[in-house]
């Protein structure tokens, strides 16, 4: 349900005076901080990542394959750090700044999604996984197209 007009600018005014009397915490609510550390994080394992294939291309070309072994150990820790900081900053969705450029914050719907779970339940006992597999391997067969 949307916010009304009145509500929105409620919303508005408690907003910025929250950024006047507490900038620290309006931008922690933001999240502008925990999306700066986590590209700073993304940008030093990419650097490792190269590190660490530069360290594995000389065990190579050297044939000492300890040395190998250590910078794959190395990308695959830099390319693990990097993919965390990246799906961290995704989890928390796009820069709020963008979405609306007067105001910092905006309204989240509660992480709901289009469907309602009462049609995934229907869905879910309309039959038994065989029932349905069967079910849509006749409306294939009697659509001719496979």
């Amino acid at each position: 349900m949307p916010l009304s007009e009145e509500e929105l600018r409620l919303l508005e005014q408690m907003e910025r005076a929250l950024v006047e009397e507490d900038p620290k915490l309006a931008s922690t609510l933001r999240g502008t901080a925990f999306r700066r550390s986590a590209r700073r994080r993304a940008i030093i394992a990419g650097v490792c990542f190269v590190l660490g294939v530069v360290v594995l291309m000389t065990g190579a070309v050297a044939r000492i394959t300890p040395v190998g072994i250590i910078g794959f150990v190395i990308m695959l820790a830099s390319a693990t750090v990097a993919l965390t900081a990246l799906r961290g900053r995704q989890a928390h969705g796009p820069d709020p700044r963008a979405a609306h450029p007067s105001h910092g914050f905006t309204v989240i719907d509660g992480g709901r999604t289009g469907r309602s779970g009462r049609s995934r339940r229907n869905r879910r006992s309309s039959g038994s996984f065989m029932e349905r597999v069967e079910e849509r391997w006749r409306r294939r067969r009697t659509d001719g197209g496979f």
